[in-house]
């Protein structure tokens, strides 16, 4: 059967979450270089919540279809494309666009899910998988036997760092709310309240040398004692700036003051590494080497979620016409895990 309309989440501007809209809309045809998917997974990330309040540094003009990655499976391809792929559950990164029931999204930014792994799980280990195993990686390129504190260690991203270091042999010691602290412990990691005024004194108690690498998705005086926290040739990696994306008003002023204080930490020859994650890094000045990463890097974490290695830490599940509720909970800073809505 040819599906000729979709339903669409839009955002149509700095509103409340009770403010989406759904739409139903004709389906796009793909052009060249581009694939049609039948979306079966996609996922609320901090993107998507501080797009709402205008708050995300270059997202679109209002109005627009949030959505930053989703799974499905593939319909159509733009001229000349790979047809072999229809049929093909795929995951795709798209920073925008994904709140839907049918996609058109780049080829280049699109990987084949191995069989074995649910739409649920993919989704949940895309854009964070990806974010997770390349800090690790290649941000960072911790050793087995090496100690990293992770902020955020409760979230999407911050969980998937915690389960890839356990695999890879490092020691974590997990910074979160109290209320995740055995989910923490059952993942192998030392749980710290990320909020607590004496964490520098209690992380320096578990490693008085100092940790290798840190984590950071909150940005301001939690990345300063986090650069504090490190041990010589440690690495401070951040991934995000909570701290500079709250409050209202252009983003622009404190986030670019956070990556300017990265900048400045990183000329300072001390020994010490500090370095701001970009996902899309790459992206436009070298496709190649981009696409091949992506290719890499998510495959490996796909393979570890279809071995059992790695758990998609899912929080919650609603139908994408539920977009409210979810985006709700997902904004209410209580869970484990990411919230998964499914057209």
């Amino acid at each position: 059967m040819i599906v000729t309309t979709t339903t669409r989440v839009v955002l149509p501007g700095v509103v409340e979450p009770s403010g989406l809209l759904l739409e139903q809309v004709a389906v796009a045809s793909p052009g060249r270089g581009e694939l049609l998917v039948a979306v079966e997974a996609t996922g609320i990330s901090f993107a998507e919540q501080s797009m709402r309040r205008g708050r995300y540094p270059m997202q679109p003009a209002f109005p627009f279809t949030p959505g930053y990655d989703l799974v499905g499976t593939v319909t159509a391809v733009g001229p000349g494309g790979d047809a072999t792929l229809i049929g093909n559950r795929v995951a795709s990164m798209t920073k925008t666009g994904a709140w839907t029931g049918h996609a058109v999204v780049p080829a280049r930014d699109t990987v084949v899910v191995p069989d074995g792994v649910a739409a649920e799980d993919a989704e949940a280990v895309t854009v964070n998988g990806v974010t997770a195993w390349q800090m690790l990686h290649r941000s960072a390129r911790v050793r087995p036997g090496q100690t990293i504190l992770v902020f955020g260690a409760n979230g999407g991203v911050g969980g998937l760092v915690v389960q890839l270091a356990r695999h890879h042999g490092v020691h974590v010691v997990a910074a979160a709310s109290p209320r995740h602290h055995d989910a923490l412990r059952r993942a192998g990691a030392d749980p710290v309240d990320y909020a607590d005024p004496a964490l520098a004194a209690t992380v320096r108690a578990l490693v008085p040398a100092g940790v290798d690498a840190v984590f950071d998705n909150i940005g301001g005086e939690v990345a300063r004692t986090a650069w504090s926290l490190l041990a010589p040739g440690g690495t401070l990696v951040s991934y995000a700036a909570i701290s500079a994306l709250r409050g209202t008003g252009s983003a622009w002023p404190p986030f670019l003051r956070h990556l300017g204080w990265i900048v400045a930490k990183a000329a300072l020859p001390n020994r010490r590494r500090a370095t701001f994650y970009d996902l899309w890094s790459g992206h436009s000045a070298r496709p190649r080497r981009f696409r091949s990463r992506l290719e890499q890097d998510l495959g490996r974490v796909l393979e570890l979620v279809r071995g059992g290695v790695v758990t998609a830490n899912i929080a919650a599940r609603f139908p994408l016409t539920s977009v409210v509720e979810a985006l709700e909970l997902a904004e209410s800073r209580t869970l484990d895990g990411k919230v998964i809505l499914l057209p």
